[in-house]
């Protein structure tokens, strides 16, 4: 389905050929000055010097041509060339039944569906979530489901850290505290018990410890990288406990990202890849493509155009370890083989910029990507409390992110209930979508890339550009909706009800809002943008708030306007729950 401005810009274009001009000069935008006009041309300034003609001359001359237009109401040509434009009622009517026929309200989907992988969460394995892990989450997690709605195939990988030292550290000091476990026995035979040694509570109190201590005690952290070696080389004790750490570690995680709404189809780590990592290695070394440098193997990714300083891409340390770069590298190799990618997107802080960079280029230049294959990284800014440093807790360390979620609920909670009678159960479940709301649209509605202030009062209001406002717009449609089936016996809002011509100014802005949705997605889509579709649905909002406030819906006694307003709400609610569903949270059935 074309897009609203398309149709108007091939309308305008047609006009200018019928005068004699280049069509493409019909380029149609929303107007700059909306209590001029909705829509505004500016083909006749761009051609009055190929022409040589005074552009005003060149629009009174398509203004011309576009009387009794079907798709304008008004065309005028003002001073010094400019076109202001406004479109029937019947066209966008028209316009806004077709989209409310399609399933995805006219955004065309791929002839060639892409093969898209979203690297993101990328915690560590027996650490606690905290508030850095927020924002790789929620900007992920919408844009995995961005790229799904535009009707791509679509993988969502969390890509663990869980093979690195902090399982020695873990294995080391689980040895100091319980020295007859089996795990340590290295001639031990018999089966390793089923049920972990430790609880999730006791492993996120002994890594921080165990990290402390490698830190003063240079024997220790000798003892920790010994049990990572024996870990990664394959010994049965050190392979059975990692098992436990795992399951322990991500049945944690699970529960945090799913009081986060955020689900990823891969859990897949840096262990999945250290298999493939020799012949990765070998294979760039034969290829010529990796040299040694001062002792460690890298790959050259400077290029001529470049104005910075480019380092190589270090593949092995100087003792042959390998680092993240070998991992990442062997990740990208991996899924290439498994998944066929067209793209792969990762969701990581800006701050790794340079470091992606290097990866991507160097997976190029080792052949490890097709030439045609996208690698983006889409690098978020910094999460900062109201002062303008980043959130902490109030003691000034690192919050875990399951606390700050309760904040946010409990905040919530207390302004639910003080504005409403509600019973217990149904105030606590609908503070928690509420709360959801509050934070993923506050995340959401800023650029990634900027770093924006995490401002719980502000996120929290009813009122302004947040989550719970666009929640109450909603709901407050759901109850009209409601009270509208109550009043004609119906259980639900016919779907045969056919929408009306507006009638007045507010009802036609409405209409005009929805009427962009589909350019929107597509921008939001190309551009990696979730931010766009916070913008946008809070513009829907207002538009349906002040028509709203200007209509009596339920007191209508025209029973066929009463109805076209009914579809008009029905098309409205559905466009907003699309969007949030997009952004990752839902609407309660009443706040």
């Amino acid at each position: 389905m074309k897009k609203f401005l398309e149709l108007i810009s091939e309308e305008m274009g047609k006009a200018f050929e019928a005068a004699g001009y280049q069509a493409e000069l019909g380029k149609v935008t929303i107007s700059n000055r909306p209590d001029l006009c909705e829509y505004q041309c500016n083909g006749a300034m761009a051609g009055a010097k190929q022409y040589h003609k005074a552009p005003l001359m060149i629009a009174k001359e398509v203004a011309e041509k576009l009387q009794g237009n079907e798709v304008f109401s008004e065309v005028s040509a003002v001073a010094p060339g400019f076109l202001n434009l406004k479109v029937t009622e019947k066209f966008v009517k028209d316009y806004l039944q077709e989209m409310r026929a399609d399933a995805k309200f006219g955004l065309d989907m791929p002839q060639r569906p892409q093969m898209i992988i979203v690297d993101y969460g990328g915690p560590n394995i027996a650490k606690p979530l905290h508030v850095g892990h927020l924002r790789p989450a929620i900007i992920g997690e919408s844009i995995k489901r961005i790229c799904r709605f535009a009707g791509h195939k679509v993988l969502g990988d969390i890509h663990l850290g869980d093979w690195g030292l902090q399982m020695g550290l873990i294995a080391t000091e689980l040895k100091k505290r319980h020295p007859e476990l089996p795990y340590f026995d290295e001639s031990y035979q018999g089966e390793y018990p089923k049920e972990a040694p430790f609880t999730i509570s006791e492993l996120e109190e002994i890594y921080p410890l165990a990290s402390a201590k490698s830190k003063e005690d240079d024997a220790y952290k000798a003892e920790a990288m010994e049990a990572t070696y024996k870990l990664q080389t394959g010994v049965p004790g050190m392979r059975a406990l990692w098992n436990h750490i795992m399951n322990v570690s991500v049945t944690d995680l699970k529960r945090n990202y799913d009081d986060l709404k955020v689900e990823f189809d891969l859990w897949k780590g840096e262990s999945d890849v250290q298999d493939i990592i020799p012949d990765m290695v070998a294979k760039m070394k034969k290829d010529g493509f990796a040299h040694e440098s001062e002792g460690a193997l890298v790959v050259d990714v400077k290029e001529e155009t470049d104005t910075k300083e480019m380092p190589p891409c270090m593949i092995l340390k100087s003792d042959g370890a390998a680092l993240y770069n070998t991992t990442d590298l062997a990740t990208i190799m991996d899924r290439m083989e498994q998944y066929q990618p067209d793209k792969l997107i990762y969701v990581t802080d800006k701050r790794q910029n340079l470091y992606f960079e290097q990866i991507f280029r160097c997976a190029r230049k080792t052949g490890l990507v097709k030439p045609e294959t996208q690698l983006i990284h889409i690098g978020f800014g910094t999460m900062n409390s109201t002062g303008g440093k980043p959130f902490k807790t109030r003691e000034g360390g690192v919050m875990r992110l399951e606390n700050l979620i309760r904040e946010i609920n409990e905040e919530m909670y207390r302004k639910i209930t003080e504005n409403r009678e509600m019973e217990e159960g149904e105030a606590r479940e609908t503070s928690r979508i509420v709360a959801l709301s509050a934070v993923k649209y506050g995340d959401l509605s800023n650029q990634a890339s900027k770093d924006y202030i995490f401002d719980i009062d502000r996120f929290t209001s009813f009122e302004g550009d947040t989550g719970p406002y666009i929640l109450y717009t909603i709901v407050r449609i759901k109850s009209i909706l409601k009270k509208y089936g109550e009043q004609s016996g119906e259980n639900s809002v016919p779907a045969k009800m056919v929408l009306q011509e507006a009638a007045g100014e507010s009802e036609k802005g409405l209409m005009l809002e929805i009427a962009k949705f589909n350019a929107m997605m597509e921008a939001a889509y190309e551009e990696v943008a979730p931010h766009k579709i916070c913008a946008y649905i809070y513009d829907l909002a207002n538009a349906f708030n002040h028509f709203y406030h200007e209509t009596k819906i339920l007191t209508e006694e025209d029973s066929e306007k009463q109805a076209g307003w009914i579809a008009l709400l029905t098309l409205t609610r559905d466009v907003l729950e699309v969007c949030i569903d997009l952004l990752g949270f839902s609407s309660p059935e009443r706040m």
